[in-house]
């Protein structure tokens, strides 16, 4: 049967033509889709009719639009309510689908925060990431691990809050070592009043508010009553706190006096790549910054590309009252009005011309552009090397995914496997993946089949999903730590899988484990070395290291927390409170393991049912 022109699908401009027939005049989001159900871009309108009708018309502003429409073959839409609706719902979308078309926000994850928590009767300081499910008082965020830590340690000297778990506060008989160094007030063994201990609390609280000064005031106030009572060791514990509570405000670089809460975006885009850095303010103090390299086109203009990295970047995080810019994004209303919507209170985005918060801007701007210039520096780099790593194993292109296995284990315990994925932005920790070995038909110590069920694992998950049609990205490179036979392990399992056309070498350590004289093998050819002071060979060097240094951490975090099982909780019948208990009369688990039926008759909630079968759990065999 001939098929004329006029029963082809239609596609491109002449698809979209025929859309705008049946689009409503109404706000919604509409999604232009592509060969294979691949998503091209995501786009809100006032009008669905109205904006749709531009891309029918033909007339594009750039080549790059013009090809986005070339290659849609079908469209999506969904009306909303408002207009305010329709660009969280883009928001949205943009982030989950990751359309090749639209301004990206890439390596987005959450801040670390302080959290008060006020479920127990004495609070506990600590870290949190994520939604606010626990009960308690929260600030930040800080723009790192390693910011929050630091200010973690200060405030414990300073305010001497209790950072350990609710379990271990409950079965403390002593002070732990946080006290002995001052930086806990003891309150799980009452050398602190609830009171007293609360007070300490609340001026916490007070300090993470903004109220530092008279927060300080207070402490100062008491340490000199103190020295006038003679009672000179209170005095000089107080003098502590206040150094360590001006230790803070002297780690900041910048610490506004006109600005208590507000988040900085400053951007500087050159050479069709684009740099956005944030500094976080809450309480007066700065709170840490981070750099963001979103997906940009050369084409993209400074307020479209600002409009979409702040609207991706609030999706799930909280928003402050005050944003400011160095680039005014487009529809700046809108974007107000969708954060008020979504923050329940107004929301201020303002690009200053003059007073403190331009000078908070233009600080923020020099970080942007001297970031953006290491990254294309590095970047350059980067594909230099790459480019050698495909000349050395023969591969078809440079490497866009590279991904490097190793495992780890201490006499076959605690087994664990890593993957490390690196490529031309360099390592991509998000991609990091740990495999808990499982396997009961391996023997302890045994790599090749750990490796084997590593690998079984990953690219069996891979092929499903390849199967059941969601976008996966396959691996251009396999690195395994290890030699002849790990490649051959690993080559038994990609034929099994059906991936056999990834390319895969193994590296393996010189003679005397010397560092230059790897050994490189691939499948059907005699290993090869590199020249001893080769960049590429340098690189491949700290592909290893690093994957070497992710199983090992994984390994020795699953290692500390089998250590810190109690065996008490494998005992039927011995619930938190009779653990309590237990711990208390002994001491210890080990102290209830020496004990005897009639000592542990002698607790209060233990039978002699449970005193026997807690006597006979220690000594079974």
């Amino acid at each position: 049967m001939l098929t004329t022109a006029a029963d082809a699908p239609l596609r491109g401009a002449a698809l979209i033509k025929d859309e705008v027939k049946r689009l409503p005049d109404r706000p919604g989001v509409y999604r232009m889709v592509g060969d294979d159900a691949e998503v091209l871009y995501v786009g809100k309108a006032r009008s669905l009719k109205k904006r749709v009708t531009q891309y029918a018309q033909g007339r594009f502003h750039t080549q790059r639009i013009a090809n986005m429409v070339d290659l849609t073959r079908s469209m999506e839409f969904i009306t909303t309510r408002t207009e305010t609706d329709a660009l969280l719902l883009e928001i949205n979308l943009i982030k989950q689908l990751k359309p090749r078309f639209n301004v990206l926000l890439r390596d987005d994850k959450s801040f670390p925060e302080i959290v008060i928590r006020r479920e127990h009767a004495a609070a506990q300081l600590r870290k949190h990431r994520g939604a606010h499910t626990i009960k308690g008082d929260y600030f930040g965020p800080f723009a790192s691990a390693g910011a929050v830590n630091r200010t973690l340690n200060t405030l414990q000297k300073a305010f001497l809050l209790r950072s350990c778990s609710d379990s271990v506060y409950d079965s403390r008989t002593r002070p732990c070592m946080l006290h002995q160094i001052h930086r806990c007030a003891a309150p799980c063994t009452g050398l602190i009043s609830l009171p007293d201990y609360n007070a300490l609390v609340e001026e916490a609280g007070d300090f993470l508010h903004g109220r530092s000064r008279a927060v300080m005031g207070k402490i100062s106030a008491e340490m000199q009553a103190a020295s006038d009572d003679l009672e000179f060791e209170r005095a000089a514990r107080l003098r502590d706190r206040i150094r360590a509570l001006a230790s803070i405000a002297q780690e900041q670089q910048i610490n506004p006096e006109t600005v208590d809460e507000a988040d900085v975006f400053a951007l500087h885009a050159e050479g069709g790549q684009a740099c956005v850095q944030v500094f976080f303010f809450r309480a007066g103090q700065n709170w840490g910054n981070r750099a963001y390299f979103p997906r940009v086109d050369k084409t993209d203009e400074d307020g479209l590309i600002m409009e979409a990295f702040i609207g991706q970047f609030y999706d799930d995080k909280p928003i402050p009252r005050l944003i400011l810019t160095n680039v005014e994004p487009a529809e700046r209303e809108l974007l107000q009005d969708a954060f008020a919507l979504k923050g329940g209170r107004k929301v201020e985005i303002i690009r200053p011309q003059r007073g403190e918060k331009r000078q908070l801007v233009e600080h923020a701007v020099i970080n942007a552009r001297e970031a953006l210039g290491r990254k294309m520096a590095e970047s350059s780099a980067q594909s230099k090397l790459l480019a050698g790593v495909c000349e050395a194993f023969g591969l078809e292109a440079p490497p866009g995914r590279i991904e490097v296995y190793d495992n780890s284990h201490i006499m076959g315990t605690n087994a664990v496997g890593g993957m490390i994925v690196a490529g031309p932005d360099g390592f991509q920790k998000s991609q990091y993946r740990k495999f808990n070995i499982k396997g009961t038909d391996i023997t302890p110590g045994d790599d090749f089949g750990m490796m084997k069920e590593v690998l079984r694992r990953r690219f069996g998950r891979l092929v499903k999903e390849e199967e059941a049609g969601e976008a996966v990205i396959r691996p251009d490179l396999v690195l395994i730590d290890g030699g002849a036979g790990q490649i051959s392990a690993v080559i038994e399992v990609m034929a099994d899988l059906g991936v056999e056309d990834i390319a895969v070498v193994g590296v393996a350590k010189g003679p005397d484990r010397d560092a230059g004289l790897e050994r490189f093998f691939i499948p059907g050819k005699p290993y090869f070395m590199l020249e001893p002071k080769s960049p590429v060979l340098y690189y491949l060097q700290r592909l290893r290291d690093e994957a070497h240094r992710f199983a090992i951490g994984t390994h020795r975090a699953k290692r500390a927390i089998e250590m810190k099982k109690n065996p008490l909780d494998e005992i039927e019948g011995v619930g938190p409170g009779r653990k309590r208990a237990l711990l208390h009369a002994f001491g210890s688990a080990r102290g209830v393991s020496r004990a005897s039926v009639d000592d542990l008759l002698k607790v209060e909630g233990v039978s002699a049912a449970l005193a026997e079968r807690i006597y006979g759990f220690f000594r079974k065999g």
